[in-house]
């Protein structure tokens, strides 16, 4: 089977990676590895996708993933890639949130016997007593060297507190105990996570004498500078009370033409020289691509049949039916009694969540990006009125069927 290096290296995973020789060797062969996983929200967003499918990769091509939920870390906090402290949440809230985080990570991975294992920090972190802790693993840490992470070096500016200058020590002991429990040899992460990567290899090697590795991916945004997952509405989530399908599939198709190809390779599983016969399409064809990747992104994070579902109503939206599947296309309520004299357009648009505010919605509107059943919306107070369903339209691709509750 291909070295999983040289699959992460051609899809365009790696950013970072401590020596890229010992780890190819090392990957020859079945090797456990690791990703930490933020336990402070009841799903993933889009921005976790990235890890987690390195994660896919690494039990398809027959290694052991871990994924450690951060129940432990949490408590305290990471500084990398932040200007301020994150809220510390308690403990209920964390094990409430781990608990929905592994249902989402079991639609991607197998969990149990001999597969990937799910563990929280929380259980060997909380016990530690902190003069031992201190004794034992503080004092394989330079301060100076901790200081010229870049984690640490960018939160000095506007403030860096004790506790989370712990936070690099605390990770660390998560490599080495999950070295010393189950012989993981790799961690990945995020490139933000370099650092405390290196950190946790470090310590392995002072008190065992034994090299483990790190990798780290890049720091996605699109083309156009946004951070991956983020929308006008906000994160685009993984679980589907969050975000629906419908949506989820329609985050992906509207990605831009410069960005499919990417994507394709980073969040799909499809084979690469389909990846670049897709890549090599031009013009009205890109519509061909982005319905792969959105179709491939879906049924990866919600199954086969919700991915046919938002496909279908897609197709019907874009050519300009109204009979999109029940279910798919995000659904807004109003009451009968307002259908009485109409609701003008721009708060319509504003309720239902094409818009940010009233004032953004009669801008839309105002520029001909309303409409109302396929038909523009001449001015942004005009009164909606429908005895049973209306579709609202923002722009080419953004939809809202409107019920009368």
């Amino acid at each position: 089977m291909e070295n999983i290096l040289d699959v992460f290296e051609e899809r365009g995973f790696v950013e970072q990676v401590t020596d890229r020789d010992q780890v190819w060797r090392l990957l020859q062969n079945p090797v456990t590895c690791y990703i930490g996983f933020d336990p402070t929200a009841k799903s993933f967003h889009v921005g976790s996708l990235l890890p987690i499918m390195s994660l896919v990769h690494m039990q398809r091509a027959g290694h052991r993933p871990i994924a450690v939920i951060g129940g432990g870390t949490a408590l305290v906090g990471d500084p990398s890639g932040k200007t301020e402290m994150r809220p510390v949440i308690t403990r209920k809230e964390i094990e409430e949130n781990a608990s929905y985080l592994k249902e989402q990570l079991a639609r991607f991975m197998e969990f149990g016997e001999g597969k990937a294992i799910m563990v929280n920090n929380a259980d060997w972190l909380t016990p530690l007593r902190y003069i031992d802790f201190l004794r034992d693993i503080g004092r394989h840490f330079s301060v100076n060297r901790m200081l010229a992470a870049e984690s640490y070096r960018v939160r000095l500016e506007t403030g860096l507190n004790f506790i989370e200058f712990n936070y690099m020590l605390l990770q660390a002991y998560d490599f080495w105990h999950l070295f010393k429990t189950y012989g993981c040899r790799l961690q990945m992460g995020g490139n933000d996570q370099w650092g405390n990567i290196l950190a946790g290899a470090d310590l392995t090697r002072r008190m065992e004498g034994e090299i483990i590795h790190g990798l780290t991916f890049p720091l996605l945004t699109t083309s156009s500078g946004i951070k991956m997952g983020k929308t006008h509405a906000g994160a685009v989530w993984l679980d589907p009370e969050l975000t629906s399908p419908y949506e989820y599939y329609q985050y992906w198709i509207n990605q831009n033409d410069e960005d499919v190809g990417r994507f394709l390779s980073l969040f799909t599983l499809l084979p690469m020289d389909q990846v670049r016969d897709l890549r090599r399409l031009e013009g009205a064809d890109i519509r061909e691509a982005k319905e792969v990747l959105a179709y491939e992104a879906t049924r990866l994070c919600h199954g086969r049949t919700e991915a046919d579902q938002a496909r279908k109503a897609a197709r019907e939206l874009f050519g300009g039916g109204k009979s999109a599947v029940s279910g798919s296309v995000p659904v807004f309520s109003v009451t009968r009694d307002r259908m009485e004299t109409g609701i003008p357009a721009y708060i319509l648009f504003a309720e239902a969540g094409l818009a940010k505010s009233r004032g953004e919605a009669r801008r839309l509107i105002a520029q001909g990006g309303g409409y109302l059943d396929g038909r523009k919306i001449e001015s942004f107070d005009q009164p909606i009125i429908f005895s049973d369903s209306c579709l609202l339209r923002a722009g080419k691709k953004r939809y809202v069927k409107i019920i009368l509750e």
